[in-house]
């Protein structure tokens, strides 16, 4: 089909709603014997007389009428679905498909989710949570969120969750049986949860600081995991002290299975970003999304000088 045909087409429909080139003209915006022009076009790429006319009236012919019945079915869900975009496009609809850390997705999405859906009940939240950096656009994702330079060069990153602080925790059973560390010194006397990025990553060595110095200490263990969740498990199960981050030991802190030990030691690392593709016509769903994940963690940025511990980045930067 050449793309010409598209627009005679409605010009044909045009022309056949109203019998009349002048009524039809006024309704497209063009002149009366530019609209003849369009039809004479079509009629003779077609090899098919579709309009009988006269200087004073219009009319279908059999072929036109035939014509017109099948195209206008199509014509109809054409225009309903211009029609549906347009509403769609102030109000939240639709799939909304998000790539995200595993912290990120604890942290930032799943804090918010369930006021968001409600809020929004047309649209369908796909979480796709892993560490390995992607190509959010090649994998037909809307956003992701993580670490600043995990978006490209033309990207938007929007600042979504400030510097996180770190806890280092362990459970009241396990403190009942030594004594809790006073300095990152006497970590050496204590069983830790050790944590290695990715099935080959780096074992690292846990940051900490305080008076303007940082420093790492190797840690010793019994267990060795891959995911923060599980070193937080192991923690309140008692197997040894975990290097975390707040908002993932928070509840367990809130409600007396963690104890938290070093905190003047405990700094931050940088904080998280959601970025996706472009500032034009970002989808109505991503935008309100993004309002309420800042809403929620509205606290202003602060310096940090430690990279993530739990990012590839960081276990790059341990190997050395």
């Amino acid at each position: 089909m050449h793309r010409a045909d598209l627009a005679d087409l409605t010009t044909f429909i045009a022309v056949a709603d109203h019998l009349s080139f002048r009524g039809a003209a006024l309704r497209l915006g063009v002149t009366p014997s530019a609209l003849s022009h369009s039809m004479r076009q079509l009629e003779e790429r077609l090899g098919v007389r579709l309009l009988h006319r006269t200087t004073r009236s219009v009319s279908l012919t059999d072929a036109g009428f035939r014509l017109l019945e099948r195209l206008r079915p199509a014509i109809d869900q054409v225009v309903g679905a211009l029609e549906d975009l347009n509403r769609e496009r102030d109000r939240p609809f639709g799939r909304l498909r998000i790539y995200a850390n595993h912290i990120a997705a604890v942290t930032v999405i799943a804090s918010v989710w369930q006021r968001f859906l409600s809020t929004y009940p047309e649209v369908h939240l796909e979480l796709r949570v892993d560490e390995a950096t992607v190509d959010i656009v090649a994998k037909g994702f809307d956003a992701g969120i993580g670490r600043e330079d995990e978006a490209a060069a033309d990207m938007i990153a929007v600042r979504v969750m400030g510097p996180m602080k770190v806890a280092v925790v362990g459970a009241p059973s396990y403190f009942a049986r030594r004594h809790g560390p006073r300095s990152p010194d006497d970590l050496a006397l204590h069983s830790c949860v050790q944590y290695r990025r990715g099935a080959d990553g780096a074992v690292f060595e846990w940051p900490f600081e305080r008076s303007g110095k940082s420093r790492k200490i190797s840690v010793n263990g019994r267990v060795m995991v891959n995911d923060p969740d599980l070193a937080v498990r192991a923690a309140v199960d008692g197997l040894g002290i975990a290097y975390t981050v707040e908002s993932l030991a928070e509840p367990f802190l809130r409600s007396g299975q963690l104890v938290r030990v070093l905190e003047e030691w405990s700094p931050s690392f940088d904080g998280l970003f959601l970025y996706y593709p472009g500032r034009r016509q970002v989808p109505a769903a991503l935008r309100a999304l993004i309002d309420m994940i800042r809403a929620a963690h509205s606290r202003a940025p602060a310096a940090s000088s430690l990279e993530n511990p739990f990012t590839e980045a960081a276990a790059s930067l341990l190997k050395s």
